[in-house]
């Protein structure tokens, strides 16, 4: 029998071995170490620092669901960000009411329902069509919620929340409050997107993305498989949306515009698609990149030398962040395509079979 510490490659003999969680023990003893990690951290970290922690915990649980719909599926979407909203606006018209454990997940199923709605097209067009079709939804729910007086017309809408089992939530602990309160919900919703997939209906999103048509003939429905995929990864970008609505206390339209899709986007294809290590190091390559490249634009503001230099009427400084964000897409999509969950691999591959090169 094989020592499972020491194994150097696959050796499963079986479909329940092939279907497990985690290939050997040393997974389970580095996810183990990771959560603990990930618990301690806040203790030597300020508020702000807290709160970025906070917003790339959200953006994973959105990319999770966007690898579903266009990872897994092939479905390209470009209205996560909607379903986000329809997350957060539920949370905030049922936070007065109810619960917060009990908000979230409605946020989730308002989406999902929205997201099974709005799939429905992918049962007649794919690629590009299907995307111009994601991102009319897209437009109309801004365009919806700027025009109703229930949601306040696109304006900040309070979702506060006080108090939980006893603690008081105040303006100093807020952060950190939501922090372990992301990071739960995120640990439960990665074990169900892993549960999820390594079972018969992720290798039925995988069959329906390479050839519907094949995978029909063997029996699959490629249209419930296409809708489903629609709604689970609505599904995910509603609880992401609900979270965001507590961690930032209001609701506000323009948080859930094409330009975050289009980011939710972004880190999905820079962390490599259709995999949770790319959802994880996608949203953190984001975040960090947007905070230094902001970091430097009020540097050159500041700058007398970089202001006498640039020509009258053109704000350099303003355009520098959506311009290392195509940037950045541009050349994962050219030089790596499997985003940085390829690299993750080649470290993790060198160090599992170290000393020797295979």
């Amino acid at each position: 029998m094989r020592n499972p510490w020491a194994q150097t490659g696959n050796y499963r003999t079986s479909y329940v071995q092939d279907t497990t969680i985690f290939a050997n023990y040393r997974e389970i003893v580095s996810l183990v170490l990771l959560l603990v990690a990930l618990c301690i951290l806040p203790m030597f970290l300020e508020r702000s620092q807290v709160l970025v922690l906070n917003f790339i915990l959200i953006y994973i649980i959105a990319v999770l669901g966007l690898n579903i719909t266009t990872g897994y599926a092939g479905l390209i979407s470009v209205g996560q960000a909607a379903f986000m909203g329809v997350g957060a606006y539920t949370v905030a018209l049922s936070a007065p009411s109810l619960p917060f454990w009990l908000t979230v997940p409605l946020g989730g199923f308002a989406a999902a329902i929205i997201g099974f709605i709005v799939g429905i097209p992918s049962l007649r067009v794919k690629h590009l069509y299907l995307a111009l079709a994601t991102l009319a939804f897209q437009e109309i729910f801004v365009w919806v919620v700027g025009r109703s007086p229930a949601l306040a017309q696109g304006a900040a809408i309070p979702v506060e929340m006080r108090n939980f089992l006893g603690l008081e939530i105040s303006f100093r602990n807020h952060n950190y409050f939501w922090y372990y309160v992301i990071l739960f919900v995120l640990v439960l919703v990665v074990i169900a997107w892993r549960n999820l997939l390594r079972g018969k209906y992720g290798r039925a999103l995988i069959a329906v993305r390479d050839n519907d048509r094949a995978a029909d003939a063997m029996g699959m429905d490629p249209g419930r498989t296409k809708l489903m995929a629609f709604a689970l990864g609505a599904f995910y970008g509603g609880v992401a949306g609900g979270l965001l609505a507590y961690m930032q206390r209001a609701v506000v339209v323009e948080e859930f515009t094409l330009g975050r899709s289009v980011a939710l986007l972004a880190m999905a294809i820079v962390g490599g698609l259709g995999t949770v290590v790319g959802s994880i190091l996608g949203p953190a390559f984001i975040e960090f990149l947007r905070l230094y490249v902001e970091r430097l634009s009020e540097w050159m503001k500041s700058n007398a030398f970089i202001q006498s230099i640039t020509p009258a009427g053109v704000d350099v400084a303003s355009a520098l962040l959506p311009l290392s964000f195509g940037l950045v897409i541009v050349l994962f999509l050219v030089f790596e395509p499997r985003g940085l969950y390829n690299w993750w691999r080649l470290v993790r591959s060198y160090f599992r079979t170290w000393p020797f090169k295979y």
